[in-house]
């Protein structure tokens, strides 16, 4: 590769060989994705593959959902819990 003089011409040959990267690593995944596929069509325990893969998909979203669904206590409602407990037990 020709070091340019930092100007624009660098920038732009940069931006053509990182977009021809890109488009080079999505082709080459999608054919490996293909190959693995058609792998798995030709399987003959593809309705037991289909519903495990349903399983961990439906186990996947809960545990997303329980993770960023879930609202943490107020602050100030657990300040008030450990009052009542110190108060409770006699550290007033």
């Amino acid at each position: 590769m020709v070091q340019g003089a930092g100007g624009r011409e660098g920038l732009d040959e940069q931006a053509v060989l990182l977009v021809a990267g890109v488009a080079d690593l999505v082709v080459s995944t999608l054919g490996s994705a293909l190959g693995t596929v058609r792998g798995l069509l030709r399987r003959s325990d593809v309705a037991d593959l289909a519903a495990d893969a349903e399983q961990d998909l439906m186990a996947r979203g809960r545990i997303a959902l329980d993770r960023y669904a879930t609202v943490p206590p107020a602050h100030l409602e657990i300040l008030a819990r450990h009052a009542l407990s110190r108060r409770a037990a006699g550290d007033v």
